[in-house]
């Protein structure tokens, strides 16, 4: 795979996340929704693994590292990088993604909003809102994918050896 086609792969990825979330696509009112605070964010994804269709991202608070690993298409690939806040609301993470044929850096950023005990989340730049958490978490909220604990390391220890880097 080339570099190209792993950043694209790795985009599709991470579009994938917000595909799989609730189809309504609900717009909050910016006038009652108000971004979550750094802490907010921080207290959503530290030292937890959001699992993903074909794949995990896990976002360590030491030195606020994040690994991934993904299966998308059925190839192997994983990334090592960075987690951060990029501004009240929005969370990102920057990683250099490597698959069998090369590697690829690539940021992703979600924005997070909440109205109320509702939290909207939508992929940057163009993503649509939709809930992320329903005031009662629901079972198939995207929130509910987000699960304490490193489910990442054992994954990406196998595939870094397949591939070999």
């Amino acid at each position: 795979m080339s570099p190209f086609r792993l950043l694209l792969v790795t985009v599709a990825l991470a579009g994938g996340i917000a595909a799989v979330a609730s189809t309504a696509a609900a717009r909050p009112g910016t006038a009652k929704a108000a971004p979550l605070s750094a802490g907010e964010i921080h207290a959503l994804y530290g030292q937890k693994s959001w699992i993903w269709k074909e794949g995990a991202g896990y976002f360590s608070v030491r030195e606020r590292r994040f690994t991934a690993w993904s299966k998308e298409n059925g190839k192997p690939s994983y990334g090592v990088g960075r987690w951060f806040i990029a501004e009240p609301g929005k969370l990102c993470f920057r990683a250099d993604w490597h698959a069998k044929d090369g590697s690829a850096p690539a940021t992703t950023c979600f924005s997070h909003v909440k109205r109320g005990k509702v939290i909207y989340q939508k992929r940057e730049p163009d993503g649509e809102w939709y809930v992320f958490k329903h005031r009662r978490a629901r079972a198939d909220d995207e929130f509910a994918k987000l699960r304490r604990g490193n489910y990442v390391s054992d994954r990406l220890v196998r595939i870094q050896s397949k591939i070999g880097e």
